[in-house]
């Protein structure tokens, strides 16, 4: 079986099969799945549920768990020499962080990419996504495609609304709804989902991938706890789910009344993120950060507080002139070691949450 992260099967992903019909998935009120609220996630505040950055410990060792194959002095040349062979890099934080050798989701007949320039991740996040996808798809042949909305930049950082979707590990997807037919304005999506296929997700993106959190309102999250529990799945799994604390894999957010939000743990990806960083300075062109721009602020203070110039950042971003909007991702080089950037803990990826049925399984099959 293939390495779900090995190159050979992300050449399997990157097939190319022609796209499903667009009345399949046109959605009347946006491409980005945000017609319940007004107010963007990114007004949500510093306690929003997107903000990775904010719960985290002070990042520290603990050794290498997925990418011991690489000693140092073969990262450090890699690095300098055959960047591409190390594949994706996450950098930082789902809230603060940026991407390198980014991977694009391919197109397939058990999914669709809404906005496709917005489907960049690690390649554990491409890989996962499509093995989830498929196997809904497996499970329902005569469905219409997934929807997935966002993932991320080519080069990650900012992407507006959201607070996250900056380092290729999360990923918006839409729900499944009855008789395909996606709903516009306020409607209570809740009443309209289909939760036989939302709940095959879920249940896919939980037992098969390593999902990190899944946000969705908590209105959703009801339907689908009840339908999983009338259909005699398991009750400790479910109830393990959707049990409410910050231990639940599947946490209430505000404004994820008509998506998921999926965060995903990309092991190697981060691992590397990790051990690039003091790294950075040698390859000029990717020792930089990214700045969203702030109200108030001009290129001169952008330039002072990051120890740069102006004209470097007007070169970085094909810049003619000094004008800045609100909201807008700036390319900043330095001209030293980054001592700003956040550095994430070492990451362990937990055992995966499995009915007790499949946890017994998988225990017969390691002895």
């Amino acid at each position: 079986m293939l390495d779900p992260v090995s190159p050979a099967f992300l050449l399997i992903l990157g097939a190319a099969v022609p796209p499903p019909p667009r009345a399949f998935f046109d959605d009347p009120v946006s491409v980005y799945f945000a017609g319940d609220d007004e107010e963007s996630e990114d007004d949500a505040g510093p306690d929003s549920a997107e903000a990775e950055s904010e719960s985290a410990q002070p990042g520290t060792g603990g050794g290498l768990r997925y990418s011991a194959d690489l000693t140092e002095s073969e990262l450090q040349r890699r690095w300098k020499e055959d960047l591409a062979s190390l594949g994706t890099i996450s950098v930082g934080f789902a809230d603060q962080g940026r991407l390198i050798n980014a991977a694009r989701m391919p197109q397939d007949e058990a999914f669709v990419c809404q906005r496709p320039e917005l489907a960049y991740g690690t390649q554990e996040t491409v890989a996962a996504l499509t093995l989830a996808f498929r196997a809904v798809h497996k499970q329902f042949p005569s469905s219409a495609p997934a929807r997935l909305s966002h993932i991320g930049l080519a080069d990650g950082g900012y992407l507006r609304p959201h607070r996250s979707h900056q380092s290729g590990r999360d990923a918006d997807i839409g729900f499944f709804y009855k008789n395909d037919a996606v709903p516009g304005g306020r409607a209570r999506r809740e009443k309209l989902i289909d939760p036989a296929r939302n709940w095959a997700l879920l249940r896919a993106l939980v037992t098969q991938t390593d999902v990190q959190v899944i946000l969705v309102d908590r209105g959703i999250q009801k339907v689908l706890r009840s339908y999983a529990l009338e259909a005699s799945e398991d009750s400790a799994f479910v109830n393990g789910l959707f049990g409410g604390g910050s231990h639940a894999l599947v946490q209430h957010a505000r404004h994820h009344k008509d998506h998921f939000h999926v965060r995903f743990y990309s092991p190697r990806s981060q691992e590397l993120g990790r051990r690039i960083q003091p790294l950075l300075a040698q390859r000029p062109e990717q020792n930089i950060v990214l700045h969203k721009v702030k109200h108030g602020e001009t290129l001169g203070h952008i330039a002072r507080a990051n120890n740069t110039t102006v004209v470097l950042i007007q070169k970085a971003n094909r810049l003619r002139g000094s004008f800045l909007h609100l909201g807008q991702q700036l390319r900043i080089p330095l001209r030293g070691a980054c001592t700003r950037c956040p550095l994430p803990p070492a990451v362990v990826v937990p055992p995966r949450r499995l009915p007790a049925m499949n946890a017994s399984a998988v225990a017969t099959a390691a002895d």
